[in-house]
């Protein structure tokens, strides 16, 4: 196991030091010493482009949940650098289009000096061109795909991220099929038509021990999985591994089950909505395992119980991972402004490069050279629909 991770970390490494350095210039709005927005008046004005309505929506209601509830904090213990915090908020409607034109308005109309979402990974690459030509940083809370922060050899300057991302999820779940499930033999049943998927497909096949016996795929918005299905139940296989979002994940356990596939169900961060479990049944949630960003039975440090405790008095629920990761990339934020004593983009975006041993409710942060948080993972696994287990993996 040990041995896999300083693999990854060396290849993510190395991958940083050959990213190119930051590019010059600004926009109308810009700031003459490094482009991007400058912020003006009494308020910092922050942007969210999250899905707030379509397919996806579960995940950028969360996050903005999150968001709101660290601006409230925020701006009750008196705001950052004195001037209270100001949201811009944008549905994009979990449209790929839709989030690049959200992204447009954000930088270039409402001026704000950082942007918050997209939630999900196409999302998130299709506003990545217009916050790099705006010169405005950007932080996904849960896009996980790795080419998000680096394109080919070279590093996105302006886009970061709270969350891990997919090449360290799928050792993560290989370890765990090796090593805590005994699995020698794995079934893949992946989104075939999703970045996502096809990413944690790729970083789980890479560092399995064991043998894949069967591949099968499906596309999202499928509903009737019983041909797939039938054809796993007759396989002869230890592990389900299943890469994709809560809408599939969720018909996909409750066939499963229902057709006797008894074997344990391993996923990645997209099962982490409450609405996975209502869509596959809770009687039918066992034994189902999936990379978390946090979880309340492996609090990763002195700050979550009170998180979990604001989260309840304003909202009346447990908070879930998607929750936690947009209330550190707000924080995120406003440890970069301080770090740099302004809230210019350009200034933001050098303090979020710069972050160092941030403490966050999904873990203690440093950003790495290609703008991703080193910190742990959690596994977290279910019976009967709810949290049973919590297992801690640090990098």
């Amino acid at each position: 196991m040990k041995k896999k991770f300083a693999f990854l970390f060396a290849s993510l490494f190395l991958l940083g030091a050959c990213s190119a350095g930051p590019s010059g210039g600004g926009n109308s709005n810009g700031n003459s010493n490094g482009g991007g927005n400058t912020q003006e008046g009494d308020t910092i004005k922050i942007g969210l482009n999250l899905e707030l309505s379509g397919a996806v929506a579960g995940y950028g209601t969360q996050e903005k949940e999150g968001v709101e509830l660290a601006v409230e904090k925020i701006n009750a213990d008196g705001g950052i650098l004195g001037k209270e915090v100001e949201l811009v908020i944008k549905d994009n409607k979990s449209d790929s289009n839709e989030a690049a034109t959200a992204a447009a308005n954000l930088t270039t109309n409402d001026g704000v000096v950082a942007i918050i979402g997209p939630a999900t990974t196409g999302a998130s690459k299709a506003a990545i061109p217009n916050v790099t030509k705006a010169q405005v940083p950007m932080i996904t809370p849960s896009g996980t795909d790795d080419a998000i922060t680096v394109n080919g050899d070279k590093v996105q300057e302006y886009v970061f991220r709270s969350c891990f991302q997919d090449s360290f999820q799928g050792v993560i779940l290989a370890n765990y099929a090796d090593e805590t499930l005994s699995a020698e033999k794995a079934v893949i049943f992946g989104d075939n038509s999703s970045d996502y998927a096809i990413g944690l497909t790729k970083a789980f096949e890479s560092a399995y021990d064991g043998e894949v016996v069967l591949r099968e795929n499906f596309t999202k918005n499928d509903k009737d999985f019983q041909a797939q299905l039938t054809k796993i139940k007759n396989a002869d296989f230890d592990v389900l591994y299943l890469p994709g979002y809560y809408e599939e994940a969720g018909l996909i356990i409750k066939q499963a089950r229902e057709m006797g596939i008894e074997q344990p169900i391993l996923g990645a961060d997209g099962f982490g909505d409450e609405k996975m479990i209502q869509l596959a049944g809770a009687e039918n949630v066992s034994n189902v395992f999936y990379t978390g960003h946090f979880s309340a039975l492996a609090p990763a440090n002195d700050t979550v119980q009170p998180f979990i405790d604001a989260f309840k008095e304003k909202y009346g629920k447990e908070p879930s991972t998607f929750n936690a990761l947009a209330y550190d990339a707000m924080f995120m934020i406003k440890s970069a402004i301080e770090s740099q004593d302004s809230a210019d983009s350009a200034a933001i975006t050098k303090g979020l490069a710069e972050l160092k041993d941030f403490v966050g409710i999904t873990g203690n942060i440093t950003m790495d050279a290609n703008h991703n948080p080193e910190k742990s993972a959690v596994v977290i696994g279910f019976t009967d629909g709810k949290e049973s287990s919590a297992d801690t993996v640090n990098p």
